[in-house]
């Protein structure tokens, strides 16, 4: 919501400290009408909470502008990070085999910052420009991954590659 907020302003709310604190009976109040003790407020998910306060219509849309989790050419839907500006993707390279441009958030006005990881998950590299990194940097990164990574493919082109999870000998199989 944060996110969104910042990003698009108008109708998102502000989530804030001061803003939730301002509008608690709306976002919080049918559960601290019914909790009695502390253990009801522990089981609270603020996050359905929260989602009162989605402005409508636009809140059928808020998962599609501002997802949870991000689905990559490997099939894995990894985790967004929006305390980061811009929002950040945590991924091993390998599973982005074949994106030549990431996807964008907030219809398309915002980009992902990738935090490109080893297969140990260890980084190897951090862009915002995949393109250029693929041209540029890849070559460098490549090197270092086929020396400590041999059972991994680690192709020249990795647009060209299918994604995957796990080694090339795992991968070569499915």
């Amino acid at each position: 919501l944060d996110f969104l907020h910042r990003t698009l302003g108008a109708p998102w709310p502000a989530v804030d400290d001061d803003s939730l604190l301002d509008d608690m009976d709306r976002w919080l109040g049918p559960e601290l009408d019914t909790a009695r003790r502390r253990a009801d407020l522990e089981r609270v998910d603020a996050g359905q909470a929260l989602r009162r306060l989605l402005p409508w219509p636009e809140a059928g849309r808020f998962d599609e502008l501002a997802p949870e989790r991000l689905e990559v050419p490997s099939g894995s839907a990894i985790r967004l990070d929006y305390s980061a500006d811009p929002p950040v993707l945590a991924v091993k390279v390998q599973e982005i085999f074949g994106w030549t441009e990431p996807p964008r958030l907030a219809d398309g006005r915002v980009p992902i910052l990738l935090h490109l990881l080893s297969p140990a998950q260890r980084p190897v590299a951090v862009t915002a420009d995949l393109p250029s990194f693929w041209r540029t940097g890849w070559p460098q990164v490549r090197a270092d991954l086929r020396g400590r990574y041999p059972k991994h493919a680690w192709p020249e082109d990795p647009t060209t590659m299918p994604a995957h999870r796990g080694t090339a000998r795992r991968a070569a199989r499915s």
